[in-house]
């Protein structure tokens, strides 16, 4: 595994990888410029991850979720709207792509069956986390309880401000606001989501690393905002691995 990638493995579940991408392998995204670069690093990602292909969404901050998507072309722009997707295919990557949102990826015990879930704040005030489980577990005939899920590299507590919690949010999501800070605690967020889905607390994992405060590491979409400028956006991979 290159070091541009961070990888990520589940306690007894070798049949599955999991990657997040970092700054030095550059934006995934086709949707800021320079897109024959990045057409090329997608190009690159089957090898790189050790798979035949991956798939991908076009992201909208909803609550739907893709059940064995087709493989993507490198060079196209993805136009099937979604912010999760779930597959029973062996060697084919599901990619999330994030620039503080949280990329969620789960696994089933067995390693037969996976799911990739984008959850911005949108996401979790949809209570998306849960219905993507609920959906997964319906779809494919699982228990919560036999799966795992870890939240990768996304934007902190300290640093998820919302001056306009009434308007944005609304009295049900108290628990997790500070009011003296005007911050969200975004990961317990998604982690009582999970749980409230039938996750055991156990298995419910976090990559606690914050995009705004390690910019220098992750692209962060809050922090470029601040200067001004644009950035772009990593990705998170999950697979399941040729037996």
């Amino acid at each position: 595994m290159s070091l541009t990638m961070l990888p990520f493995q589940f306690p007894g579940v070798p049949g599955v990888g999991c990657a997040f991408s970092m700054r030095a392998f550059g934006s995934v995204s086709l949707s800021r410029g320079e897109m024959s670069v990045s057409a090329a690093r997608r190009a690159a990602l089957p090898a790189l991850l050790g798979v035949q292909a991956f798939a991908e969404v076009h992201q909208v901050h909803g609550v739907r979720t893709i059940f064995e998507p087709e493989a993507q072309n490198p060079g196209d722009t993805p136009l099937e709207q979604a912010d999760g997707m779930a597959t029973s295919r062996p060697n084919m990557a599901l990619m999330i792509k994030t620039a503080d949102c949280q990329p969620i990826l789960i696994a089933h015990e067995s390693g037969r069956y996976v799911m990739a879930v984008h959850s911005g704040w949108r996401g979790n005030r949809q209570e998306y986390p849960r219905v993507a489980v609920e959906e997964f577990c319906e779809h494919y005939g699982l228990e919560p309880r036999e799966l795992w899920a870890v939240r990768g590299p996304s934007l902190g507590p300290a640093a998820s401000e919302f001056v306009n919690f009434v308007n944005e949010w609304g009295s049900d999501f108290l628990p997790w606001y500070d009011r003296e800070r005007h911050t969200m605690d975004l990961w317990m967020l998604a982690r009582h989501q999970l749980e409230t889905a039938g996750l055991e607390p156990g298995r419910i994992l976090g990559i606690d690393l914050c995009t705004f405060d390690n910019a220098h590491l992750f692209f962060s979409y809050r922090h470029f905002r601040q200067k001004g400028s644009e950035d772009g956006r990593q990705g998170s991979f999950i697979w399941i691995r040729s037996v």
